[in-house]
């Protein structure tokens, strides 16, 4: 028996709606739930239960295979190595009167061989009755096959749970991206890269608590559900309290709360939580990730570099035994190095990346004024002109798909600085800069790289610059063209962060918090000692540390458009941010 070829597992399971209420749901594919059901009452017929309460294992799979693979067939016949094992059944190999089958369990496969001559005419009746995908418990001794392999010579069996819907076959039966997502269960049963992609993330986040527990950080939780929007600029999500007939915010980020518990003497604090951002879904973004946040007093924005700089050096060493990573499909994939960090400003990135005419250079005084900053782009328009239409233009970065989505991020590139000069009049200098650094150099920020002396309008929890008051302590950590990390000098100001807040508020917007949250300004008039804060998209560096290249890859359930719409050919869940 093998895993079944029927492009009925790639498509939807449809539920087959009962036609009473005591009638109980049934799932295509109709002929094989039904046939595993009536599977389901022989074995009751037979004596046994149809959903166990337990089984008393000595070994899963893995284990088995980690403390016997050793062992030589002699060895093991005259120790008589006797397990009980538990798993679910991936491969079935009937023979007559004898049969083998693999169980998969822990991470691990083991084989085990059924006789009827060893287990009796009952329980190999039982045998007979299973199919891919139950899960079944077998005792019996270990011994070696002809080929070498090792095997469980089976002596008594449990079924645990009969399957009533079988296995998609491994190769073929669950390649749609959608399905794999929306049946992570599937996923995680036949894909393997799916397994060690969210066994490898448990590590990552047990590593990042074990790094800051080390260094004296108190681990704590703020609210989920925020009376006023604050602490990052982004759409909420907006549900009601019907009790205290009250809106509330699910939290766009902790922040303001982390704070607050800084002003209270809890000088070094770690959140790792969900934040919820009601906004477009593309292969960065989704509207619910994980984020970790800390906060240290005494501290500026230039030590937190530095920590972060050692936090990431040390995770990729643990996790992935090397500070190199490959990131990138094909056969010339990244190489990223933790090792090795570069610090740009905001503005030097901009002139290192921003396209300009041959011969030319962008130069500071470019970015100095709203009218040199329209020369400096009105001259880049026609550079991403030629560079579009050039049979090969930039090359494409290892993660994006060749030079057709490299020709599409350019055609985004050039549409947005478009947008930024039909609003360069009505926005302020440092947020016109802010955007064209969106638009022209993240995506190139290819090894670890920090951008600092972020423009004071984008940055409302910064504190400024001493020395410019127009630019603020603030960086950003881009890897593989992502955001991972922002962190900055906390503004402890009462009187300043009151001014940014109330200018966030009148300038208004969807993603603009409605009121000023009072209560944050009482807490910074109690005391906010100097302080850095910093928070890092998890998922994100997951997605490094796993060579994922969509953020949906590396979450359990993402969230995903309704099957129902999918099925009309509404457009996929790749729309952009």
């Amino acid at each position: 028996m093998t895993l079944l070829e029927d492009d009925r597992y790639t498509r939807p399971i449809r539920v087959l709606q009962p036609i009473g209420k005591d009638v109980p749901l049934e799932f295509e594919p109709l002929d094989q739930y039904q046939q595993r059901r009536k599977k389901l009452s022989e074995i009751q017929a037979l004596g046994y239960p149809a959903y166990p309460h337990k089984f008393d294992w000595t070994h899963t799979p893995k284990q088995v295979a980690e403390q016997f693979g050793g062992q030589a067939g002699e060895q093991l016949e005259a120790e008589r190595v006797s397990v009980r094992v538990a798993g679910r059944i991936v491969a079935l190999r009937p023979m007559g009167k004898a049969a083998f089958a693999h169980l998969a369990g822990d991470g691990g496969r083991l084989q085990i061989y059924a006789r009827l001559d060893v287990m009796g005419e009952q329980a190999f009746k039982l045998f007979q009755l299973l199919d891919l995908g139950d899960i079944i418990g077998v005792s019996g001794h270990l011994f070696r096959t002809k080929t070498n392999e090792l095997t469980v010579r089976v002596e008594a069996i449990e079924v645990l749970n009969k399957a009533l819907l079988p296995l998609p076959e491994k190769w073929h039966g669950l390649a749609d991206t959608e399905q794999r997502y929306r049946r992570r269960y599937l996923d995680l049963i036949v894909n393997e890269r799916t397994r060690e992609i969210f066994i490898r993330r448990g590590q990552i986040i047990r590593e990042l608590r074990r790094f800051f527990d080390e260094r004296g950080y108190v681990e704590v939780e703020t609210p989920m559900m925020h009376p006023i929007l604050g602490g990052a600029t982004a759409r909420p999500f907006v549900t009601h309290h019907n009790t205290f007939d009250m809106d509330l915010y699910l939290r766009i980020a902790p922040e303001l709360y982390l704070k607050r518990l800084v002003v209270g003497g809890l000088d070094r604090v770690y959140e790792i939580n969900r934040n919820f951002r009601n906004e477009g879904i593309d292969a960065i973004h989704q509207p619910e990730f994980t984020m970790l946040e800390f906060y240290q007093a005494y501290s500026d924005a230039d030590a937190l570099m530095n920590l972060t700089e050692e936090l990431l050096r040390e995770l990729a060493q643990k996790t992935c035994g090397t500070t190199k990573v490959k990131y990138g499909e094909g056969d010339d994939p990244t190489e990223i190095d933790f090792g090795k960090f570069t610090r740009l400003s905001m503005r030097e990135a901009i002139l290192r990346h921003m396209p300009v005419p041959p011969g030319k250079t962008a130069e500071p005084s470019d970015l100095a004024s709203k009218d040199a900053l329209r020369k400096l782009i009105e001259a880049a328009l026609p550079v991403l002109d030629a560079l579009i239409t050039d049979e090969a233009p930039r090359k494409s970065l290892p993660w994006e798909g060749g030079i057709a989505s490299s020709k599409k991020a350019l055609t985004t590139e050039k549409a947005i600085l478009h947008l930024i000069l039909a609003n360069l009049g009505r926005e302020p200098l440092g947020r016109a800069i802010g955007d064209v650094f969106e638009a022209v150099a993240e995506r190139y920020l290819i090894q670890p790289t920090f951008i600092y002396d972020f423009p004071v309008e984008i940055s409302p929890l910064a504190k400024r610059r001493a020395d410019d008051p127009s630019l603020t302590e603030r960086f950003e950590l881009f890897i593989a063209g992502m955001e991972i990390a922002n962190g900055f000098s906390e503004l402890n100001d009462p009187e300043d962060q009151e001014k940014r807040f109330r200018e966030q508020v009148e300038k208004g917007g969807l993603e603009a918090p409605k009121e000023v949250d009072i209560d944050y300004i009482r807490a910074l008039s109690h005391g906010l000692p100097p302080t850095a804060g910093e928070g890092v998209g998890i998922d994100r560096l997951v997605m490094l540390l796993t060579n994922s290249h969509a953020i949906r890859e590396v979450i359990l359930f993402p969230l995903l458009r309704g099957e129902d719409a999918e099925e009309s050919g509404a457009a996929p869940d790749e729309s952009p941010k």
